[in-house]
């Protein structure tokens, strides 16, 4: 763990200072949208969506610099996700990252247009970086439209979460949902930063089954502390799945049972990181770190 948290201290402030050079400046026309987009980008946030794909390229190659755009990027989607989320017509939330939300601070115009983007900002931005070969970087905006799209990402989960509020789910729906959800992009994070390094086609199966478990632990552990965690340390209002009728993990399974499900995706989540040899030890460092995971 040690390693880990030495990897993300490295690598936290070069992903701080590469959103901050991809974003347009506050004062630019139109000055209240760049305003939102920057208030949200910079809310908080743990950025373990950039930092998971830099690790994985890192697993392949030790010149992690040059992949700081492209999983900055990532983030960008990320963070209009949020944004999209918390508003009134989804799930209604008056806060992230213990702050105001966008809509909160801005209004639901202005956070539905920084949203958009921020979207729009991340693909502008892989398609104009120069490190990489035209070839790798459209492959990535595919794997980042799946990543995020309306039937095999996070928009697909976003309106199944939608339509199963209230209603009874069994254990494979709600797995479908979470996959979906949130494991999709975060996921694809790690196999962006690999594919971009190189990786060949075992390589990437592995990263692949890697962030599959990484992912659904991660909305699993969320579904828990939503649950168990305060406020002040969730960055969230806490209670607001159970409260809404969405289809949770302890909601299903409860919370001891949950948490088993946790310690067994991200042991099948080492043994997959454990197939890509020494190199790849921060990924099974992860793993252990999302087992133990407290906000």
């Amino acid at each position: 763990m040690n390693s880990l948290n030495a990897f993300f201290d490295q690598v936290r402030l070069p992903v701080e200072d590469t959103l901050d050079r991809l974003l347009p400046p506050a004062d630019l026309e139109p000055r209240g949208l760049h305003e939102a987009m920057r208030y949200s980008v910079f809310a908080g946030g743990k950025r373990l969506r950039p930092l998971l794909s830099v690790g994985g390229y890192r697993a392949f190659r030790d010149d992690w610099p040059r992949v700081l755009t492209v999983a900055a990027a990532i983030e960008l989607i990320h963070t209009y996700s949020l944004i999209h989320d918390d508003l009134p017509a989804m799930d209604d939330d008056d806060v992230r990252r213990g702050q105001p939300s966008c809509h909160r601070k801005y209004g639901e115009a202005v956070a539905i247009l920084a949203g958009d983007g921020l979207l729009t900002l991340a693909f502008e931005s892989i398609s104009r970086e120069p490190e990489f070969p035209a070839p790798a970087l459209l492959e990535v905006v595919g794997m980042l439209g799946q990543a995020a799209g309306t039937s095999t990402g996070m928009i697909a989960g976003q309106m199944m979460d939608l339509e199963a509020e209230g209603s009874n789910v069994d254990g494979d729906h709600l797995e479908s949902i979470h996959r979906l959800k949130t494991g999709a992009l975060l996921g694809t994070s790690i196999a962006v930063g690999a594919h971009l390094a190189g990786a060949g086609d075992a390589d990437m199966i592995a990263v692949t089954a890697y962030g599959r478990c990484i992912g659904l632990a991660f909305q699993i552990v969320d579904d828990i502390l939503d649950e168990t965690a305060p406020s002040l340390v969730l960055g969230k209002t806490p209670g607001k799945d159970r409260r809404h009728g969405k289809a949770t993990y302890p909601g299903l399974h409860g919370i001891e049972d949950s948490r088993r499900m946790v310690g067994t995706l991200t042991g099948e989540a080492r043994s997959h990181a454990a197939r890509l040899g020494p190199r790849a030890h921060l990924l099974g460092s992860f793993a252990e770190y999302l087992e133990n995971r407290t906000n």
